[in-house]
């Protein structure tokens, strides 16, 4: 959509609440995308394959939520991808990302083995939207643990949306499915009317772990 600008947190959040984000490589300007359709998933539809269901069961991973976000974007960043020969999370993307995670809009979700970061993902909650930017794994199945994870958590919370940006076969596997951007855009706008979860989400409970202090009788107002 556009080249230039700067990374500020003041200039992501604006470019989030408008459905558009930055990718771009090491010495280009910034660029700023906004693809039609988007891939997404709708939180309360993840899709958990009965192999999924048995790494969780048995406690393959311990899940936890924005307790090493510098380690997840660090890792997203060095991971080797197929087809891939570098990466689009330079260290200008690092810094100002974890800048977010300080005011409390960018969280990470990660999944640890023997207390070691084995997976995870990473994103920007606005409203009742989570904008996802990337995952890795070291460990087959830890990306999927903390996904999968991440989203029961959003859908407890009433999100709309798990952004995936782009379409992945992984994802896909996973419920994504393509979105036009003008109903992308509806539910972000409905979704911004909400207020947004600020701070560290490491002591919030996952679902069916501890009493949820959001919970009401009416969980997810319309």
């Amino acid at each position: 959509m556009a080249a230039g600008g700067n990374l500020s947190p003041g200039m992501l959040l604006s470019a989030y609440r408008q459905g558009i984000f930055p990718w771009y490589s090491e010495g280009d300007p910034v660029l700023w995308w906004a693809p039609d359709p988007r891939f997404v998933i709708l939180p309360g539809e993840i899709h958990v394959s009965r192999s999924m269901q048995r790494v969780l069961r048995r406690g393959a991973f311990q899940v936890t939520l924005d307790h090493d976000f510098a380690g997840v974007i660090e890792r997203c960043s060095t991971t080797p991808r197929p087809g891939q020969p570098g990466t689009w999370i330079t260290d200008d993307m690092m810094a100002a990302y974890c800048r977010l995670h300080r005011l409390g809009y960018a969280h990470s979700c990660e999944a640890w083995q023997e207390g070691v970061l084995a997976g995870g993902v990473y994103g920007v909650a606005l409203g009742r939207v989570f904008f996802g930017e990337s995952m890795f794994a070291h460990v087959s199945n830890a990306s999927k643990a903390a996904l999968i994870r991440l989203c029961r958590f959003l859908d407890r919370h009433c999100y709309e949306l798990f952004d995936a940006q782009l379409y992945t076969p992984h994802v896909e596997r996973m419920g994504g499915r393509a979105m036009p951007r003008p109903d992308f855009m509806r539910r972000v706008r409905r979704a911004l009317d909400r207020p947004t979860m600020r701070g560290n989400w490491s002591e919030l409970p996952f679902p069916g772990e501890r009493p949820d202090p959001f919970s009401s009788g009416n969980r997810c107002p319309q």
